[in-house]
């Protein structure tokens, strides 16, 4: 068998082929390879028995006669147990040669990379402008951001689209609450974007108690979407300022986009939707709003999915529709995941049938569709996590809390760093622990927001993988030797420690291909975490600075590609690592 980085894979066409030269089996068999308890071997083949019970046949029987014409190997043995399942052992030897051909950052890189790549969009974190970022925003900019790595990692092409919420009603309360109140937008003090949302309560506040005031504001808003040249300028001026707030963020999280392509830059292209649904008798008009509806779906049969409200304004389905079209056609994309919050399911749900008859409308090709949505960080009382006035936390507060805990950290394991190091260690620290604290929950679940357990250095944290990253550089700095290599007269492993720990490292694939169909990063956290502890256990259990070279150079190997691993791993998910704690 060649040494494949994904074996699932490798092992599934394998047995398929031998599947195909038994007349029993013929071409449905699916020989569903998965991971296997350790106890019965490295890898499962399941599929026989599903297979047995549909065609009348004794799976024991069958699953004999598969393994009968598997070709004999040197790099595994193979058994039969329980009910027909086929269970792969690999040699000590053919563990090693996967160490030493993927286990390297370099190698892990290139292995990685799938030949079926797409152009896939990544619609995410996407604030509106005019307001500071709070913690709801978390969750979509650093789970996107993920995505758009673990994506990009496999050889995709990957564009990253700020969709900004940057056009729409609220402009013309802002507008108007800057006329009347006199302010100039270059003298917003030190945070101008906290002194544009103060401006666009006062406004909100304003219409709401006063009839002259709510006029005022839709008079200002026509006039920005009639292209008015002061509101113009005021808008362009707000969308800076918004961005510069953004940018400040997007740089302490490490995340970058190629696009910031707000609802504004689709104004002009949303009669165009109104036009082609219209043509293709996709929506019609219900008490005076423009509307699809999908009778074949039991919920939206009746649920009217509205492109144009009544008074004949554009909404977040004809931007989102325009938007669709605009990256299919552009771009050429192929597929386009949103990462948004659950509670817009239903909007994207709507909004994916209606694109399906619109393109078959248009005889064009539909991008694959997914929307990726997540669930609510909780404070302790279980509810949507706020400050104690009842207001969203800014997130910029949030993380700059998470660096100074951190800091605190550092301070008191090292007493004797300078500050500058101090803040150095404390940024990749702080930071690693909040991103990991919510990439490492299934992103459809809550959870609760714990400062404890997210900074804490045991248990599925992201210090605790941070260290194990410092420890392993500590070795080589202690042995004097790369981290590199060469580990030339490694022997194959042969302790159980040895053995579990290299089985864990031919495992990321899997971790990594699962977060991939799932689009969900949890399962590589899951994977690391596991791969640390298997070699804080392996550590504790075998001495790496022996006399004998074999064993020596297959211990650090071993340590060289944990820390491969687990730093392409942490990477991937935007986390940084440090060689010294």
């Amino acid at each position: 068998m060649s040494i494949s980085f994904d074996l699932i894979n490798s092992l599934d066409n394998f047995v398929t082929k031998a599947a195909q030269s038994v007349d029993e089996f013929g071409q449905e068999f699916d020989p569903q390879t998965r991971s296997a308890d350790e106890r019965f071997g490295d890898f499962q083949a399941n599929g026989v028995l599903p297979f047995a019970k549909k065609m009348g046949k004794n799976p024991r029987e069958l699953a004999q006669k598969l393994i009968d014409a598997l070709p004999a190997s040197e790099d595994w043995s193979v058994k039969i147990a329980g009910p027909g399942f086929i269970n792969f052992t690999l040699s000590p030897e053919y563990l090693l040669k996967w160490i030493c051909t993927h286990g390297s950052t370099d190698n892990l890189k290139a292995s990685a990379k799938d030949k079926e790549n797409s152009k896939v969009v990544i619609d995410y974190s996407s604030p509106n402008t005019a307001k500071q970022m709070h913690v709801g925003h978390i969750r979509s900019t650093i789970i996107g951001e993920s995505l758009a790595r673990i994506l990009a990692f496999q050889g995709n092409e990957i564009l990253r689209d700020n969709h900004l919420g940057d056009w729409g009603t609220q402009f013309g309360i802002l507008l108007f609450a800057i006329k009347e109140q006199g302010i100039s937008l270059d003298d917003l003090g030190d945070d101008p974007i906290a002194r544009l949302e103060d401006l666009y309560r006062q406004g909100n506040a304003r219409i709401k108690e006063d009839e002259n005031a709510l006029v005022g504001a839709r008079q200002e808003l026509v006039k920005l979407q009639d292209g008015d040249e002061e509101n113009l300028k005021l808008w362009e001026k707000i969308r800076d300022i918004s961005m510069s707030s953004f940018l400040k963020i997007y740089d302490l999280l490490d995340v970058h986009f190629d696009h910031s392509l707000g609802e504004s830059f689709y104004r002009d292209k949303v009669d165009g939707i109104y036009e082609e649904l219209g043509k293709h008798k996709i929506c019609q008009e219900d008490d005076g709003a423009l509307v699809v509806f999908h009778p074949e779906h039991k919920r939206f049969a009746k649920q009217p999915f509205i492109i144009r409200k009544s008074d004949g304004a554009s909404n977040y389905a004809t931007t989102d529709l325009a938007t669709l079209g605009y990256r299919e056609k552009e771009w050429q994309a192929e597929q386009i995941i949103y990462v948004t919050d659950g509670r817009q399911r239903d909007h994207f749900e709507q909004l994916f049938l209606t694109a399906k008859k619109w393109f078959i409308a248009e005889e064009r090709k539909l991008p694959t569709l997914a929307h990726v949505w997540f669930g609510t960080i909780l404070g302790d009382d279980n509810k949507a996590i706020k400050t104690r006035d009842g207001q969203p936390v800014k997130l910029i507060d949030l993380l700059e809390e998470a660096i100074r805990r951190a800091a605190d950290m550092v301070r008191q394991k090292n007493a004797n760093l300078s500050d500058e190091e101090v803040q150095r260690r404390a940024k990749v620290i702080g930071l690693g622990a909040v991103k990991y604290a919510d990439l490492s929950q299934d992103r459809t679940l809550d959870y609760v927001f714990s400062w404890d357990k997210m900074l804490a250095m045991q248990g599925n944290t992201a210090p605790y993988l941070q260290y194990a990253v410092a420890r392993i550089s500590s070795i080589f700095r202690k042995m004097e030797r790369s981290s590199d290599g060469p580990f030339n007269e490694a022997r194959p492993p042969q302790s159980d420690a040895e053995r579990k720990l290299s089985r864990k490292l031919l495992f990321f694939p899997i971790a990594l291909k699962q977060a991939t169909r799932e689009l969900k990063p949890h399962f590589l956290c899951t994977y690391l975490y596991e791969l640390a502890t298997d070699f804080s256990s392996f550590y504790n259990l075998e001495k790496v600075m022996v006399d004998d070279p074999e064993v020596r150079d297959l211990r650090l190997l071993l340590c060289s590609s944990t820390q491969s691993v687990l730093q392409t791993g942490l990477s991937l998910l935007g986390i940084e690592t440090l060689e010294e704690m």
